[in-house]
This record gives structure tokens, sequence and C-alpha cells, in this order.
């Protein structure tokens, strides 16, 4: 079996804990996941099987979408609400509509996030959230990441009480921490915050309309169906910038060979799927980092047999 499975992940679960569980539905070991998320986060999770692993880097690799909720009035140790309370200060007065959007377009564009110690980001050869459970307080990086749209999901014109939660939709790049994002916004209002609630909504192409749930892929593989709700290595590789090659140059990327840059790609920066002419996806290709005016393979997704 080879293709990409849009896997709705239930809450409860890791990433890990689903590729586990479907590695024995299907019967297969080739199977891996794009992009960890967290036990209380549901969502849109494509799974690659077979040779489609080749390509899960790129579907990691583009944007996503999310709905959540974020929660004023008390910050957690995990930025989420599975963490213990850490402060706490309660909501005077109102918060209104016009200062919530004000600081959601503050935060639009490219921003600068620090990792919760509750994550994967590795420090030092071991993950934060090593260090986190061990006690231990360590120094982490700061990342650029970009958020192309957020915007408020529900019709309010304030809101009052001692915690107040509203729920938002934001469009961001790979690497974008929602947690911190939330606690983010409360801290421009004011106020300790944390994210009570999250969704991932879309993943590269794939959305919650693509993707079946763990019991939906067990009930289509037990009567031979599944492989109809595969998507293509191709969909992965939809928003790279994309060459299409003739079959003669084809034999020689599958080859691995050095090519010289495309007049229309010469600007761009990062990777470039090759296609055929019949549209396959044959092979990811960068700018040769010592021949000008070359590109070389990254990686060679259909080869000679």
């Amino acid at each position: 079996m080879e293709g990409i499975l849009p896997l709705w992940k239930p809450k409860g679960m890791t990433s890990h804990d689903c590729v586990f569980k479907l590695r024995k539905i299907l019967r297969m070991k080739r199977i891996g996941h794009t992009g960890t998320l967290d036990p209380d986060v549901t969502g849109v999770l494509p799974i690659c099987l077979g040779r489609a692993t080749k390509v899960a880097e790129y579907i990691t690799d583009a944007g996503k979408s999310y709905e959540g909720e974020v929660t004023i009035g008390y910050s957690t140790t995990t930025e989420d609400s599975s963490g213990e309370k850490v402060e706490e200060k309660r909501v005077k007065g109102s918060i209104t509509r016009e200062q919530v959007e004000e600081v959601l377009q503050s935060l639009t564009g490219v921003i600068s996030q620090t990792p919760p110690m509750y994550s994967a980001v590795k420090v030092n050869g071991k993950r934060l959230y090593e260090y986190a459970r061990a006690g231990i307080e360590v120094e982490r990086p700061t990342r650029n990441v970009t958020i192309y749209k957020i915007e408020l999901l529900e019709e309010w014109d304030s809101l009052s009480g001692d915690k107040v939660s509203f729920r938002f939709k934001v469009d961001c790049s790979k690497g974008t921490y929602i947690r911190t994002l939330a606690v983010m916004i409360g801290e421009k209002l004011g106020y300790p915050a944390h994210m009570s609630d999250l969704s991932r909504t879309r993943s590269a192409t794939m959305t919650l309309d693509d993707c079946l749930t763990l019991e939906q892929i067990e009930e289509a593989q037990s009567i031979g169906v599944l492989e109809q709700s595969l998507r293509p290595i191709e969909d992965a590789l939809s928003y790279l910038p994309k060459y299409e090659i003739n079959d003669t140059l084809a034999m020689r990327v599958r080859n691995g060979a050095v090519l010289e840059t495309p007049p229309h790609l010469m600007d761009v920066d990062g990777p470039i799927a090759v296609f055929s002419e019949e549209g396959e996806a044959l092979a990811i290709y960068i700018h040769h980092p010592s021949k000008e005016g070359m590109i070389k393979p990254s990686k060679i997704l259909k080869v000679l047999e």
C-alpha cells in the first residue's frame, strides 16, 4: 500500500500512538506521521504509507490551519489546559472585540516565539519536555514563524467575568506553537492566558473533509476499500515550485543527474518538485551549493527499476 492517508487524530493519543495502531491495522511497518500533535489536540494528521514516507517532511513543512480557544485569566505550566496553574489574574471590567482584534492584527506576519518547556524541541540532544519533567529550566531558542491570517470565530461585542474565553482560527507556518500564541494574546491584553482547546483543521492540502477516523480506517481495511481514500504522493508536493520534464530528461533524473536550472526557477529559494509529463512526482531538487546555475537531487522519489 502506498500513498497519504489523512487521519483525524483523536484526543488522548500521541501521533506516535496513532502510527503504532495503524501498523497493526494495516499490517505494514513503513508508516510515518507528518508532525507531532499534542495528546489533547485533535485534528488532521496526514499519515505516509510505503514510498510516501519519502515526502513526509514536505507535508510537515507546508502551512497549517487551526481552530482554538484562548482562556484569559490564568496561565499554566504547559500553556494549555493540561498543566498546573502558574499565575492568576482576574479579568477586570470587560474585554472588547475591538481590543482582541487589534491584538490579533499585531500578531499577524512574522513573529518571534520561544517554544514552551513542555515541547518536543531539542536542546543539547534532549527534548524540552524531558527537562521540564525533571524540573530543570533551560534556555530555549527563539525562532521566527509566520502567522498568515488570524481571526475570531464567534460574534460578540465584549466579554466579562473572572476569566473569559474566545475562539479563533489561524493559518500559520511550520513550527508555530498555538499554545504560545494563546499566551502571547493574553500578554498583549494584560493578562495571563492559556490555550484551552485546539484542533488542526488543515495540514498542507488536506482538511477535515478528507480525513478518516481510526475506526473508519479499520473498517475500510477490513472490506478492502481503504486504498480509495489514499491521496497520491503528488498531493504532498503541490505547493512546491514545479519543474515538468520530458521522458528523456526523466531517465536522467531517476539516475540522480545534476541538471541546469530552468529559467523560471532561477530565483526560487528552497526545494523544487520535478514532475514527468504524465504528472508523476519523480524527485525533489535543490540549487547546487557549488555549481552556479545547476540543481541537484535532494530526494529521488522514482528510481529506475
